[in-house]
């Protein structure tokens, strides 16, 4: 059984549940506990049939670490949810009968069976899993390894070993001193934090498997292979494997799950992938179907008084947050990632 652990409120809700239904698409061997970060999320959730979740509430992780509310009047919203991260993982391992357990970011979709990730976690005989970003060695890329960290924080293994334990207990000390969405030479949120694991502790491995970690900053690196049925005008979409080749190497592997980090809404009819390829046919085998899967989803919530604004942000600074929330949308790469929804709506009639 591959645990999972994942925190979302109901701005995020549209693709929590994309997540959830995308695991649900290519395994039943798993369980994923949802941490809802505010109420409406939380009921909506408890009233839909989902059998492979466990819905929990904000405050049972604040009942019983006290710490948490000091910090949340400190941080933004998104900062708030970076310091809970090592917190539900530990909450998991101390509440429930399972023997590891994988944070997994609420915007991630999976394409195929996560099993392979486990089994390589297996054959390395790993107490802990951290997922590099894998930039490139490129001027930019070298830039953003300075600012965001070798590793990323979306796929992070941990087991019950007293190894693996301090680990976790060590990453979310760290995190209540300070988690800010500020860039410092050894500190970015929660993330920066995970450069130092291979030092620390023992047993620490990097996810290989090219498919586990597969995002916009790295996806200018590979190239499409085959989309098998992922293409194909259904509400669900991800029904066949979207197998990849890295350029540099010309090893081919399959998608696992992709990050959709950074995805704008310009309006209620456009929106900005932000996808750091200039592939088409890559873009579409990859985006397509999540943008059809999320807009069912919002057409679902839609009935139920859920909406989502075009502006998000994530730092308590609020000039930060200011660009992140009128400025950043508009920052468009290639002219090739601004999908029409219309056109994406229309697949789900």
């Amino acid at each position: 059984m591959m645990n999972f652990t994942t925190l979302f409120d109901s701005y995020y809700l549209d693709k929590g549940i994309a997540l959830y239904d995308s695991l649900e698409k290519v395994t039943k061997d798993f369980h994923l506990y949802i941490f809802c970060f505010d109420d409406r999320s939380f009921e909506l959730l408890k009233a839909r049939r989902m059998e492979h979740a466990t819905i929990l509430h904000h405050s049972d992780l604040e009942r019983e670490t006290a710490k948490l509310l000091e910090l949340k009047k400190e941080r933004s919203k998104a900062e708030y949810c970076w310091t809970c991260t090592p917190v539900t993982i530990e909450y998991v391992l101390n509440h429930y009968p399972v023997e590891n357990c994988t944070y997994i970011d609420s915007d991630l979709y999976f394409f195929s069976d996560p099993q392979v990730l486990f089994d390589e976690i297996d054959k390395a005989g790993a107490d802990i899993v951290i997922t590099e970003h894998r930039f490139s060695n490129s001027w930019k890329d070298r830039r953003y390894l300075k600012r965001s960290g070798k590793y990323c924080v979306e796929f992070n293994y941990f087991n019950r070993s007293e190894n693996a334990q301090k680990a976790l207990t060590w990453w979310k000390e760290k995190c209540f001193e300070w988690c800010y969405h500020l860039y410092e030479p050894e500190r970015m949120g929660d993330q920066k934090y995970l450069e130092k694991f291979p030092g620390l502790f023992e047993g620490v491995h990097e996810l290989q498997h090219l498919g586990g970690g597969t995002a916009p900053w790295n996806l200018t690196q590979y190239e499409l292979v085959s989309a098998g049925g992922s293409l194909e005008g259904n509400g669900g979409g991800g029904n066949g494997e979207v197998l990849l080749k890295e350029k540099k190497s010309g090893k081919e592997f399959p998608l696992v799950f992709y990050h959709f980090q950074n995805i704008r809404y310009l309006s209620d009819h456009k929106v900005n992938v932000n996808s750091c390829t200039h592939s088409k046919a890559l873009k579409d085998a990859v985006y397509l179907p999540y943008l059809r899967k999320i807009e069912q989803v919002r057409r679902e919530l839609k009935t139920k008084g859920v909406d989502f604004s075009v502006k998000k942000s994530y730092a308590s600074n609020p000039v930060i947050a200011f660009v992140q929330k009128n400025i950043l949308q508009y920052k468009i790469r290639s002219f090739s990632d601004l999908y029409r929804l219309e056109e994406i709506r229309k697949a789900l009639r």
